[in-house]
């Protein structure tokens, strides 16, 4: 079995594989969430009419550096998210049904919720100054800006900005909505991707490998969207601030639905669907893989060496 370090590298490493596809994506989400930010909605512009057509207008005009800004936060940010996320959930799980069953295997969903949201909050608060900087670095545009423009040359200039004017707390501004939002989408990412593969494993035969891993894994991807878009929106606009444009994150929500309508919290969801469905198909599917070969490792070398000193 897989050690809890083995996990925490694992899932990292399958979700810098996934972020690479999908950050174009990311990228476009932000900027539509920002796109008309505190205005009504006759009064918006649309400089960013859609997924597609964002990823056209950035391209056209930035190039592929457009797409791509802030992927090194994105990295980091990844490594220390979906480690915690994959890392800490079984142990999580395990841990408190041992405390409830006598049989640590069973499966509750209201134990899975919770450790999936557990093991979430978890990494979003460890990376929020890196999804700071990444949010930031994504909405920046020289020729179409929506929302504050900050001017980073990079991600490390961008926390040496922060830290020097606004020192740790500047880092930490808007942790609060990261970790609700992540605390929702991991609440029902795991879980659900593990509903998902026994239902298709019971009801339509589906044996263990890639197809029964990609299914299970789009299934979780729908649902994780649908849930965690709306806290999405106010981290976004909450990372992005200057000075205290919102108070908290319940300001930011009721203002944004007051100004802009109830939908407005909706803004940029099909770009998040676009990115989250590969995503999620990706880290989990790949997580899948890099368990094993870290499984091998362990048996091989971590395992064999504790035995030689015993």
């Amino acid at each position: 079995m897989s050690t809890t370090l083995g996990a925490f590298i694992a899932g990292g490493i399958a979700a810098c594989g996934a972020v690479t596809v999908t950050h174009g994506f990311e990228t476009v989400k932000i900027r539509l969430q920002l796109q008309g930010e505190l205005q009504s909605k006759k009064d918006a512009p649309r400089m960013y009419r859609g997924v597609f057509h964002g990823v056209g207008v950035i391209y056209k005009n930035e190039g592929p550096k457009g797409l791509l800004r802030g992927l090194s936060c994105a990295y980091i940010y990844q490594m220390t998210l979906n480690g915690c996320r994959l890392g800490f959930y079984e142990p999580i799980r395990t841990h408190l049904t041992s405390m409830i069953y006598k049989d640590s295997t069973v499966q509750s969903l209201g134990i899975n919720i919770v450790s999936g949201a557990s093991s979430g909050i978890l990494g979003a608060a460890a990376g929020s100054p890196f999804f700071l900087v990444k949010t930031r670095l994504q909405s920046f545009s020289p020729f179409l800006p929506v929302g504050t423009q900050h001017q980073y040359r990079n991600a490390w200039d961008g926390l040496r900005q922060i830290y020097k004017g606004e020192g740790i707390k500047g880092l930490y501004r808007g942790v609060g909505p990261a970790m609700i939002r992540t605390g929702f989408g991991s609440s029902v990412q795991l879980p659900t991707y593990f509903f998902a593969k026994r239902r298709l494993v019971r009801h339509l035969g589906m044996e263990e490998g890639v197809p029964l891993h990609l299914a299970s894994s789009a299934a979780s991807g729908f649902v994780v969207c649908c849930v965690m878009h709306p806290p999405d929106t106010v981290m976004s606009r909450m990372y992005n601030q200057t000075g205290n444009l919102y108070s908290s994150a319940w300001d930011c929500l009721v203002r944004t639905v007051k100004t802009e309508g109830i939908l407005a919290v909706y803004k940029g969801y099909f770009a998040h669907l676009a990115r989250i469905l590969p995503h999620t198909i990706l880290t989990l599917s790949l997580a899948e893989q890099t368990n094993k070969l870290m499984r091998k490792f362990e048996d091989r070398y971590v395992l064999t060496d504790a035995k030689s000193i015993v």
